[in-house]
């Protein structure tokens, strides 16, 4: 079997040398790109041709890809490269890698159609100006060959080295067994449908117990499908960074001594060893250099198979190069990456980017993807100021300031406008664009100006806005606020909020080869696959509990009403409801509340009349340190209650086995707060789907309910007892989205 690589991979593997360099990029919307390289066609005549698909072999290397143009009347093929800023402050490497991949395409087309020789041209297309540079070369065909077969030489041992890496990888995958003696209750079923997925093509959908061993059962099987299914990659990823740490540990169980390269990928900000410098070799030392001595730092990361951050770390200083950008490179040859949900669904994803870039077939697991659907809208929103436009401003050079005086009185137009905008006006988005190329063109040609400011920052933030306006639509929604400016001038803020991600999400779950996506709350399946627009022959399972529902005592209390206009009254009965069944079994117990003034007023008159038991109370923005002081509080044999959040840091992903936590009171449904962007999202979504309400506040309180219950019952040995304080408990429409293992009674009055 034949190792292929895309054009543009061999070329950045064989061709680029020196430092890093990220001064000078082409950084235009994938929009701005896509309608540029279709301008600079419509001006070549009528024989030329576009996206030409084309492969060539070399020993046991295959190499393929899209050249972006060819003028048959010319003979000339075209490298199409879109820019802003001043083209002379190109680093000389990425010209190199550009006239590295035009003579690549040149040979593979010289051997398709027989030619004898051909012109090649790098087309520099700048966004702004509209003008293009063009740089031309003529070569003969015979050279071209050499030049693709020296290439490809120089790659091919790295290739060879990797088909045996991944003959050993799949032989052994092949023969892996499961790391325990047995598996737990719904264990089996779980792998066994997450193989299935694999095997057809399909998406998974797998609601699934805490307590079942989800990470090791669906990574397990995942792995044991890559040899028979042909998997390139597989893709672990995760809300939080303690399910990173479950999945890498995970990998270690099952594979110790396994050829299996595992990678954690980590977030730039928290890899960067020199967060004053910029990225070039003028500024940071890790820059200078650093396609030098990657060879050897790639060689010998790979070698360590578990590159957590702290390896990717130590190998990176020992050669001096970046470890974000070492890891960046590692993830090309990498079977197993570990990262958090932004690394393949966010709009610029770079998982995304390597599936397509190099037709990758990948197997991706989604770890709680209960929270992806608040994450992807997240990603898939943006914010921008006219306060930030008016701070930067005092920054910024002459040439800047007056592209944002002219973006700021497009701000101070959209607030005299009149009622909500269904779009945004061409005028402003305009302005933005100006803004962006401006600062642009500064940091081109300024580029010892310190990474991280107020400038480089409403940068980021004008392309990141830019690229959601490009893709509007009535998925989203525009939302204008007034905000206090300096001195008390009024401003505004413009934010595109996303409400269903369904259409960006839906390419990425079409391109893997197979997905699964598993949680204790993943029900009902219609509307997690109406949000995540997973495909429609996405199968659902149940899996089975482990649990025993005698080991969980759940009880509904429905002489309470915790509705908002109740909650000053129920304050008292709640309190005595908490002291009567610690009083009954003392013990560590968890109280939640839907919000904080609500969880404030319990607590209060908790502990006002039952001052003898140990209370302990969630704060607003607790840090790192305060949260896990809070959870310090629960001891093994340690007995009071906790005040806490529904929803929040302590409503899902804490782990307190035994009797360090023996109950839990839910207080309300966990329903969103009424308000207008709420209330917006249930018109949007009633429309969409014909589900307003239970899309917007059911499910999603529902789901919070069920992850903070789920903290009572972690092992197959614990018991423990849980009060649901609310009438509409006892409802069967709310009753359905409960566990199906739950036996719910009602309290003894």
């Amino acid at each position: 079997m034949p190792y292929t690589v895309a054009v543009r991979a061999l070329c950045e593997f064989t061709a680029k040398r020196g430092d890093l360099d990220l001064r000078f990029t082409p950084t235009p919307t994938a929009q701005e790109g896509m309608l540029g390289h279709q301008l600079v066609a419509s001006r070549r005549g009528p024989l030329y041709e576009t996206e030409i698909s084309l492969q060539g072999e070399y020993g046991a290397l295959a190499v393929r890809g899209r050249a972006d143009g060819y003028d048959a009347g010319l003979n000339r093929l075209e490298e199409i490269k879109t820019h802003r800023g001043d083209l002379g402050k190109q680093p000389a490497n990425h010209r190199q890698l550009h006239w590295a991949q035009a003579r690549i395409y040149g040979w593979l087309l010289c051997e398709a159609r027989g030619l004898d020789a051909i012109e090649l041209a790098l087309v520099y297309f700048d966004i702004a100006s509209q003008q293009e540079t063009v740089f031309v070369e003529k070569h003969g065909a015979a050279a071209l060959r050499e030049f693709f077969e020296a290439s490809c030489r120089d790659f091919l041992a790295w290739a060879e080295q990797e088909l045996a890496h991944r003959a050993r990888r799949d032989e052994a995958l092949a023969a892996l067994a499961f790391p325990y003696p047995s598996f737990r209750t719904g264990q089996r079923g779980l792998a066994e449908s997450v193989y299935r997925g694999a095997a057809s093509g399909r998406c998974l959908m797998a609601q699934a117990p805490t307590g079942i061993g989800k990470t090791v059962g669906t990574l397990f099987s995942m792995l044991k499908a890559v040899k028979p299914h042909a998997l390139d990659k597989v893709f672990y990823l995760t809300a939080k960074s303690t399910g990173r740490q479950l999945a890498l540990d995970a990998s270690t169980l099952l594979a110790p001594a396994l050829p299996l390269r595992v990678l954690e990928l980590t977030a730039r900000d928290k890899a960067c060893e020199h967060r004053d410098k910029a990225c070039h070799g003028d500024s940071c030392p890790l820059a200078k250099g650093f396609y030098d001595r990657l060879p050897a730092a790639r060689a010998e990361v790979l070698a360590e198979r578990q590159m957590d951050a702290p390896a990717l770390r130590r190998v990176a200083l020992k050669h001096a190069v970046c470890p974000y950008y070492l890891g960046q490179e590692a993830s090309r040859w990498s079977d197993l990456l570990v990262g958090d949900y932004n690394y393949y669904f966010d709009g610029s994803a770079m998982l995304h980017a390597l599936t397509t870039g190099s037709e990758l077939k990948v197997g991706v697991l989604v770890d709680e993807a209960h929270n992806l659907v608040e994450r992807a809208r997240a990603m898939y929103s943006a914010d921008l100021s006219q306060v930030a436009v008016r701070a930067a401003r005092t920054l910024a050079p002459a040439e800047v300031r007056k592209a944002l005086d002219k973006a700021s009185r497009a701000f101070t137009a959209l607030r005299k406008a009149e009622g909500a905008l269904d779009s945004l006006p061409t005028a402003f988005l305009t302005a933005l664009k100006n803004a962006g190329a401006a600062l642009e063109t500064h940091f081109a040609e300024a580029p010892a100006a310190a990474p991280g400011g107020a400038l480089q920052q409403l940068y980021f933030e004008i392309l990141a806005f830019l690229r959601l306006a490009e893709s509007f639509g009535p998925h989203s929604v525009i939302e204008l606020t007034d905000v206090a400016g300096a001195a008390g001038k009024p401003a505004i803020a413009v934010r595109i909020q996303n409400l269903i991600p369904a259409p960006f999400l839906k390419p990425r779950f079409g391109i893997a080869r197979t997905a699964t996506l598993f949680s204790a709350t993943l029900s009902p399946a219609r509307y997690y696959m109406d949000m995540l627009g997973l495909p429609e022959s996405t199968a659902w399972i149940d899996v089975e509990s482990p649990f025993h529902p005698d080991q969980l005592k759940v009880q509904v209390v429905s002489r309470i009403s915790t509705r908002f206009p109740d909650r000053a009254r129920s304050a008292a009965p709640i309190a005595r409801l908490i002291a009567d069944q610690y009083a009954a079994k003392p013990g560590n117990y968890l109280a939640f509340f839907s919000s904080f003034d609500y969880l404030d007023l319990v607590a209060s008159e908790f502990q006002l009349a039952h001052p003898g038991v140990p209370a302990w109370t969630q704060q607003r923005g607790m840090d790192e340190a305060a949260r896990k002081a809070f959870l310090e509080r629960f001891q093994p044999g340690g007995a009071g209650v906790g005040f806490a959040v529904l929803g929040g840091s302590f409503g899902e992903g804490i782990d307190l086995r035994g009797d360090r936590l023996v109950g839990a009171f839910v207080a309300t449904l966990g329903l969103p707060q009424v308000n207008p962007r709420n209330e917006q999202l249930k018109a949007c979504l009633e429309g969409a789907f014909g589900a307003g309400y239970d899309y917007t506040y059911l499910y999603p309180g529902i789901q919070k309910v069920v992850q903070a219950a789920g903290r009572v019952i972690r092992t197959q040995e614990d018991e423990g007892v849980v009060y649901l304080i609310d009438d509409r408990f006892a409802r069967p429409a709310v009753r359905e989205l409960l566990p199906a293992w739950w036996r719910v009674q009602p309290a003894l009055a």
